[in-house]
């Protein structure tokens, strides 16, 4: 089966090269194959051209008649209806009328018929040419014959051919250089950018797209291909931490799970109490890769566009306020301490279970990085058509050339994972999913060791 696509270089190749043949084909057929029909047709306008102007003017003298002979090239003859010959203007050799071996049969025809106008092609015995001859009545007794030759154009042409040759050859020879420097100009960078792109494909980003070329198309595909790549790359990156930080948490609970409950097994004499405290741990750690397998899949599902928001409105404070209460163990046990001060009700309209996620990892994300006086503040204010919503902690901070990155699946300052009290380490990522989705703002101010705060937006109910 023969293939049908072409390298770029080769479909260069032949279009310039068909291009410059047509043209040459344009040039012969139209200088020296149509030339003698594009003379004749020339000299046939020119006669109604002359014929146009004898009609229109009522009262020609000779000596008018004369200067357009001259002017135009041409024999000009008039004849009385009595056959009698007035004049004959025979500027140009080769007339056909007042040659003496010339037949005027014609004359005597055009005369005695009622035509008013005729045109004849009658050849020149002496001088072996054809000639158009243009028969106009003009008023009732007087008769013009306008007369121009067709010289043979056979010398003509014939010179015509030979440097058509000459110049076919120089042409061709030149187009043909033409067309390997456009070629080679056009072709080269995109050649370079495939070798690339197939090596960016087989997993190499180390590939450098960039590429020397005058052609803004080429020098764009190229800067999107980088673009591409370092985008890929960054994807590739979070894609095997994605993996890393995945297979540690799913194995860190089931590690845990099959000790305890190995233990559990093996030991005989085991008090009811310990092996509460170990199923209880089994529990914990099965209720922790619950969490882990919902927020892989609740991810998956916002970032695939496969979940319709169900707008509706609610209390914010209430909201709020019941995710405080989840951390009672936390505030009972552990000594933190949450600063929320708003007693006023407060209704918003959106997707209530999205939003308590992004409050609820917000809150988790605060009390993972929080200082060691374990404070965490939740801040409300309202503004003409929206409440801002904001987060802090006082902890050590992010450095400003991360903050780009604390959006990504399972980022973590300096690059390392580390397992958090709560949450899967997703929580951030889901958060900035589901405002996207609404259409809310979002963002994150924090300075190195003056904690960190988390900010959006959520529009306030009509």
């Amino acid at each position: 089966m023969i293939s049908k696509t072409k390298k770029i270089k080769q479909l260069v190749w032949t279009s310039l090269f068909a291009f410059s043949v047509l043209i040459l084909g344009i040039l012969f057929f139209t200088q020296i194959v149509f030339l003698n029909k594009y003379y004749e047709i020339y000299k046939t306008n020119q006669l109604d051209t002359i014929a146009h102007e004898i009609k229109q003017n009522d009262d020609l003298t000779i000596s008018e008649l004369e200067d357009m002979s001259y002017e135009y090239g041409i024999c000009i003859s008039i004849y009385t209806n009595n056959d009698t010959k007035t004049v004959s203007n025979l500027y140009n050799r080769g007339c056909l009328i007042g040659d003496s071996k010339t037949n005027t049969e014609f004359i005597a025809n055009f005369i005695e018929s009622d035509d008013t106008e005729k045109t004849y092609l009658l050849k020149n015995s002496r001088f072996g040419n054809s000639n158009l001859v243009r028969a106009i009545k003009y008023g009732n007794n007087l008769y013009i014959f306008l007369n121009t030759s067709i010289q043979p154009l056979d010398d003509s042409i014939l010179i015509l051919k030979k440097q058509f040759i000459y110049i076919a050859g120089f042409l061709l020879v030149v187009s043909l250089l033409i067309v390997h420097f456009i070629s080679n100009k056009i072709s080269k960078p995109i050649e370079n950018i495939s070798t690339s792109a197939k090596k960016m494909a087989n997993g190499n980003y180390d590939v450098n797209f960039s590429t020397k070329s005058n052609i803004v198309e080429i020098e764009e595909l190229s800067d999107a291909l980088d673009l591409a790549k370092k985008e890929m790359s960054k994807t590739d990156e979070l894609r095997k931490d994605l993996m890393a930080n995945v297979g540690h948490d799913l194995r860190t609970p089931l590690t845990m799970i099959k000790a305890y409950a190995e233990m559990t097994r093996d030991l005989e004499n085991q008090t009811p109490a310990k092996r509460k405290e170990n199923l209880n741990i089994i529990i914990e750690e099965t209720d922790r890769l619950n969490i882990l397998v919902g927020d892989i899949l609740d991810l998956s599902k916002l970032q695939s566009k496969t979940y319709e928001l169900n707008i509706e409105e609610f209390d914010l404070n209430d909201l709020i306020k019941e995710i405080i209460r989840r951390y009672y163990i936390l505030i009972d046990n552990e000594g933190y301490e949450f600063v929320y001060e708003n007693d006023k009700s407060i209704m918003v309209k959106a997707d209530k279970k999205r939003m308590e996620q992004v409050i609820y990892n917000l809150v988790n994300n605060a009390v993972n990085y929080t200082g060691d006086d374990k404070k965490i503040y939740i801040n409300l204010t309202e503004k003409k058509k929206t409440v801002l919503v904001e987060i802090k902690d006082t902890g050590k901070g992010i450095d400003e050339k991360d903050i780009k990155y604390i959006w990504d699946k399972y980022y973590h300052n300096e690059k390392k994972h580390k397992r958090n009290a709560f949450g899967t380490g997703l929580g951030l990522s889901i958060v900035k999913t589901i405002l996207e989705t609404h259409g809310y703002k979002y963002g994150v101010k924090s300075k190195l060791g003056e904690g960190t705060t988390f900010y959006f937006e959520i529009s306030k109910s009509k």
